[in-house]
């Protein structure tokens, strides 16, 4: 990323080690550097930035197709399954190569139950967020069947892609990856935030408080499991806050801030 434009930051990749040894360690950001509030902790410049309206080249198509059968990640999945089918010659490889490796995995290496396999989601029964899997792997499948309405609505976008169109082209399991893949790592910019003006181009996270390095400890007390995981949540998705209400959205312009919070590393 640095070579392509990502300026100097203060985060680093960290590595943590699967829980399964057939997949490689999972990659996550930490801070470099003690944090003071208001710090810039890293900054995205627009062309590494992927939007719907930057993949499909017509806001209005855009708009279109994700208040229509197809949701945003749904378009995104596609385009990033049809830059993979273009290997290295793709601008994103290295991108979609390191999503590929994360496998919609979180900080502690669990891999996303829509990627399950029936037998470990049988581990789940009796436990609501199994029927919460199904329901979302069947929305997942849902959209799948009406990927091709993106392939007739934006046929410029695809004259690029020598290939079939999309449900000929993607069996339903390598779409299900790439959508689950998109899911754990997208940002939603806030609406409000001017991607036109070029002085808003680049998308920087903004520390909201002082933040030392630290390590942060939780104790788990038998019967209490749940309340551990709550109070783990904030910790394992955005870094240290210190209330889950304190969180909030972590991208901003370079015109007025809107806080994010500064990272630590959980420890269980």
């Amino acid at each position: 990323m640095h070579r392509n434009g990502l300026p100097r930051c203060k985060v680093v990749l960290n590595e943590s080690t699967s829980h399964d040894e057939k997949h490689m360690p999972v990659h996550y950001v930490v801070a470099s550097d003690d944090l003071p509030a208001g710090d810039v902790a890293f900054s995205v410049p627009n062309s590494l930035v992927v939007t719907l309206e930057r993949v499909l080249g017509n806001e209005t198509v855009a708009e279109l197709l994700t208040t229509n059968k197809l949701s945003e990640l749904a378009c995104l999945a596609l385009y990033l399954m049809y830059e993979k089918k273009q290997g290295k010659k793709s601008f994103w490889y290295p991108y979609i190569r390191e999503l590929d490796r994360q496998r919609g995995r979180g900080q502690l290496a669990v891999e996303s139950p829509l990627l399950w396999s029936e037998e470990e989601l049988a581990y789940l029964t009796g436990s609501p967020t199994k029927a919460e899997v199904l329901e979302r792997a069947e929305g997942i499948k849902r959209e799948y069947d009406e990927l091709d309405t993106v392939w007739f609505m934006a046929g410029s976008l695809f004259q690029q892609y020598p290939y079939d169109i999309p449900t000929e082209a993607f069996p339903f399991e390598i779409f299900k990856q790439a959508f689950v893949a998109v899911q754990s790592c997208v940002v939603h910019l806030q609406a409000a935030l001017n991607t036109e003006d070029p002085q808003y181009q680049d998308k920087r996270l903004v520390v909201q408080r002082n933040g030392k390095l630290s390590v942060q400890i939780f104790h788990v007390y038998a019967g209490k499991e749940k309340e551990a995981v709550f109070d783990m949540l904030p910790y394992l998705r955005l870094g240290y806050v210190s209330d889950p209400s304190e969180m909030q959205s972590v991208l901003s312009s370079q015109g007025e801030s809107l806080y994010g919070s500064s990272s630590a590393r959980p420890a269980c």
